[in-house]
């Protein structure tokens, strides 16, 4: 497969294709909730890893599955992770609706991401690839929660990025499975302007109150790896 690489801060290398990468909103979702050092954490919906490989070039050590059910997405990881030797990333290519972690693995994680389809209606991309990745035809919002729900620990942590119009319906459905709502952010290209998008970060089996955090400002198209860019 012939694939570009994206370089981090840290010289972490991603690889991508034309139908595999990534954007700014993958790397606000990374730098929202980047995992200690040592602790267990899940990319899920990972695509060509970045959220993944972004943590490792912050330092996370820990072991860290990365779970996507397109292929050549999760190739794209396996290949950045046995290129530079980072054995910790653990790539597995799955449909989350039906996978389960290995009874040692379940209920342990510390840290759960995911950057979902954004869109449950509308036009789809007649690219299978593109469909796929923006629309909830094979993962919705609750089949997310539900995974997250397995992997994590009592008091574990879901962050997810999504489209400010669903803002509600990503908070009942992160409640729904008792993930609590603990941390909001809205993301804006310049201060006043509509958001693009918000980060949310939901605790397992916590009680309420949910804390507003300061506007992140940044256009939907920044450079995405300098030392400015950060959350």
């Amino acid at each position: 497969m012939e694939y570009s690489s994206e370089i981090l801060y840290n010289k972490t290398s991603i690889y991508c294709t034309p139908a595999h990468r990534f954007g700014t909103d993958a790397l606000l979702l990374a730098r929202f909730a980047v995992p200690r050092r040592d602790e267990r954490a899940a990319d899920l919906c990972s695509g060509c890893g970045v959220v993944a490989l972004e943590w490792h070039d912050k330092g996370h050590r820990g072991p860290c599955l990365a779970l996507e059910i397109q292929p050549e997405a999760s190739a794209l990881l396996a290949a950045a992770a046995a290129d530079q030797n980072i054995g910790h990333i653990r790539p597995v290519c799955a449909d989350l609706r039906s996978w389960a972690p290995d009874p040692a693995e379940a209920g342990r994680y510390d840290l759960a991401a995911c950057n979902p389809p954004y869109f449950a209606a509308g036009p789809q991309s007649p690219d299978p690839v593109r469909a796929a990745a923006r629309h909830e035809g094979s993962c919705t919002l609750a089949d997310v929660c539900a995974c997250a729900c397995r992997l994590l620990r009592d008091g574990g942590k879901l962050t997810l990025c999504h489209r400010p119009e669903r803002l509600a319906e990503v908070l009942a459905t992160m409640r729904a499975h008792r993930l609590e709502p603990k941390r909001l952010a809205f993301v804006r290209s310049r201060a006043g302007a509509a958001p693009w998008l918000f980060l949310a970060e939901g605790q397992k089996n916590r009680r309420t109150g949910l804390r507003l955090e300061p506007d992140i400002l940044v256009s939907a198209g920044a450079a995405q790896y300098g030392p400015d860019f950060q959350v």
